[in-house]
């Protein structure tokens, strides 16, 4: 009776290490994604704010079109003709 409580003890300590290495690894892939997403992000934003990169907006018919308003969020000198 003993060695099948000791074999059930083996196998429940081995799982258990399975189990945790496995939590701790996806636990280490889950931060390496999100310091990378950080870092993708504030790439992006970096590169927004360059004077050659054109924003576009969603018109009112569905068609993504470049922003009417600078940087500074007044509205150009230049108007789209509709």
């Amino acid at each position: 009776m003993s060695a099948i409580l000791l074999r059930l003890l083996i196998y429940a300590i081995i799982g258990g290490m399975i189990y945790f290495s496995i939590k701790r690894i996806l636990s280490d892939w889950k931060k390496q994604f999100r310091a990378d997403d950080q870092s993708r992000r504030e790439r992006d934003r970096h590169e927004a704010q360059r004077p050659d990169v054109v924003t576009l907006k969603k018109d009112k018919d569905g068609v993504f079109r470049p922003d009417s308003t600078g940087k500074s969020g007044q509205k150009r000198d230049r108007e789209r003709p509709d």
